[in-house]
């Protein structure tokens, strides 16, 4: 047997560790991660803080969720407003340890978008505040049973829940919503920011690279939706099969169908973002459809999706004449944390 060979044999099995027994311990750092985080941001808390911030994993309030202000929508949690500096620091270090370094970035300058906001809206109807985003803890934070977490506010729905803390597939992070407003700042210091970039467009990338009977396909309605369609359904269905398979487009657009995916899964810590990818990949890649509905150019109102078997991805930006964005990863079974839970509660006596 050749050097070239036993060399080709060993990076194999590099890749074979890597991607088994390599992800295993990663998503136990991971979810050790979250626990050491929520536990120091919790023992920071004074007892009336945290009456506010905890909640028993099985309350009704783990599955309420939405992406509109608070007060269309009143929250529980304790506020960034209401933390001193030291609990600000651990709040933010919570919400690290489940996001990569790109999400993290996106989620905090969704936060700082409200004060652009503020400006724009002068007198207007929502009191804009980038310190009123609240921090949830459902159960006890631990490597066995389960326990969960949650940052929401205006634009930012971010969760995730944890059983056993052990494996990948024992943690879920599911509804998870982003949006902007304004999509594109448009004048002042922060003229010319796009928090969402990446999701416009890579989505107007695949769409306008389509060849002409493939884009027919994709684009089924000159007219986008007003918004999202399953909005903050608890429960939500697959949408209807419409726009353009995976199966059925050239190399170089399954390329950029895959990227736009990533766009969404990046956002995640790297052990969540395999594990998102790597249940995509294994219900057939090629049973994944993008639809388009809307115009094409940039400045224009528009929505896409991307459906597989196990997971749902939905994006707008409609309203505002066009600059407003909203944006989430929905999973069918897996919706905070529901698969995790029922293969926690068959192993585990209760």
């Amino acid at each position: 047997m050749s050097r070239l060979t036993l060399l080709r044999l060993a990076v194999a099995a590099a890749l074979v560790t890597i991607f088994t027994g390599g992800a295993i311990l990663a998503s136990q750092k991971s979810a050790a991660n979250m626990a050491k985080a929520a536990s120091g941001f919790l023992a920071s808390l004074t007892p009336e803080q945290r009456a506010r911030v905890a909640f028993p994993f099985d309350s009704d309030e783990r599955l309420r969720w939405h992406f509109i202000p608070n007060e269309m929508f009143p929250r529980k949690g304790l506020m960034i407003k209401d933390m001193n500096e030291t609990q600000r620091r651990l709040a933010h270090d919570l919400l690290r340890s489940g996001l990569s370094a790109r999400g993290y970035l996106k989620v905090t300058s969704i936060m700082e978008l409200e004060d652009i906001l503020k400006v724009i809206e002068t007198g207007g109807k929502f009191a804009r505040n980038k310190e009123e985003y609240l921090f949830s803890i459902f159960g006890t934070p631990a490597a066995k049973g389960r326990w969960g977490w949650r940052v929401e506010g205006h634009h930012v729905s971010v969760r995730f829940a944890v059983a056993d803390g052990a494996v990948t597939d024992n943690l879920a992070s599911s509804p998870m919503f982003l949006g902007t407003n304004p999509a594109e700042v448009q004048e002042g210091d922060k003229k010319g920011l796009r928090v969402l970039a990446d999701e416009e467009d890579a989505g107007r990338a695949l769409v306008t690279a389509l060849p002409a009977d493939l884009q027919k396909q994709a684009v089924v309605n000159a007219v986008a939706p007003g918004d999202i369609l399953t909005m903050n359904k608890n429960d939500i269905k697959p949408l209807p099969d419409q726009g353009v398979l995976y199966a059925a487009l050239p190399a170089k657009q399954q390329a950029l169908l895959a990227k736009l995916i990533e766009v969404y899964t990046s956002n995640m810590e790297a052990d969540i973002a395999a594990e998102r990818l790597a249940k995509i990949k294994a219900a057939g890649m090629d049973k994944i459809r993008f639809a388009w509905l809307g115009e094409t150019d940039k400045g224009k109102k528009h929505y896409y999706s991307v459906q597989g078997p196990t997971f749902l991805i939905e994006y707008d930006n409609t309203q505002n004449n066009g600059n407003h964005i909203h944006s989430v990863w929905r999973d069918f079974n897996g919706d905070f944390g529901r698969d995790v839970l029922r293969e926690h509660l068959k192993q585990v006596a209760h």
